[in-house]
């Protein structure tokens, strides 16, 4: 049998594919983050044994994974967003090819991309930036590798998308105004498509006071960067006088 990796969305039950929707259905044992997934996606399954996975570690939860299999069962394990960001798809599939237990991926729509449509903005601008970089923070999380510095990524002038960093926000902040400037546009969106969604917009100089006034802790997207003022030339795909061949 096969285990299901499957991105289950930034959060709204409406919004995986209609192939994990597919899975979800034909699914024996459901694995999912109770920390972060909107309790309604979990109405695609039929009869499956739900199991909440946040106060799992991984060897628990590849248990799980393994020990279903060994029975015949099918799996999916559920992962906010998609799969291949912060999934720890990496470990649990090591995991599986070791105990020979088959296993494939099911994508699903990133949070970043929910944080910017709930925002209604465009994240690469003509002429302001064309680039994204997706990245986190070390709060009480894995340590990040010296080559991938905040103030590296902050030098390009990319727009930033920033994972799993809310409760360091005010220290971002500051790090980030001397390349960004002060006045750089911020939005930081909270639990991106799900009924208690909060989108928070304001400035370097002001997103932490509102992140702190919030209480905001965990769930939550801070995009930042010029691209969000919407401010910028037009793309040159789309001018009409661009010779077309």
């Amino acid at each position: 049998m096969t285990v299901h990796f499957v991105g289950a969305g930034p959060g709204a039950a409406d919004l995986i594919t209609l192939r994990a929707a597919s899975l979800l259905a034909a699914a024996d044992v459901v694995l999912y983050p109770g920390t972060y997934l909107d309790a309604e996606v979990l109405s695609h399954c039929a009869d499956a044994r739900q199991v909440d996975t946040q106060k799992l570690d991984l060897d628990q939860i590849t248990s799980v994974m393994v020990d279903a299999s060994a029975d015949g069962l099918e799996v999916v394990r559920l992962t906010s967003g998609d799969p291949s960001l912060y999934s720890a798809l990496a470990e649990q599939t090591a995991r599986l090819d070791a105990a020979g237990v088959a296993w494939d991926v099911c994508p699903g729509v990133p949070a970043y991309a929910a944080a910017a449509a709930a925002v209604g903005r465009e994240l690469t601008v003509p002429l302001v930036t064309q680039s994204v970089v997706l990245t986190r923070t070390q709060a009480r999380s894995t340590a990040m590798p010296e080559t991938e510095s905040l103030a590296a990524f902050a030098a390009t002038r990319a727009t930033l998308c920033l994972h799993l960093a809310i409760t360091k926000t005010r220290s971002l902040a500051l790090e980030l105004v001397e390349e960004y400037g002060a006045d750089c546009p911020v939005a930081v969106v909270y639990r991106a498509t799900q009924p208690d969604e909060l989108v928070l917009r304001g400035t370097l100089a002001d997103i932490a006071d509102q992140v702190e006034a919030a209480e905001l802790t965990q769930a939550a997207v801070i995009l930042v960067g010029r691209a969000l003022a919407r401010d910028g030339a037009e793309s040159w795909l789309y001018q009409a006088d661009r010779p077309r061949t």
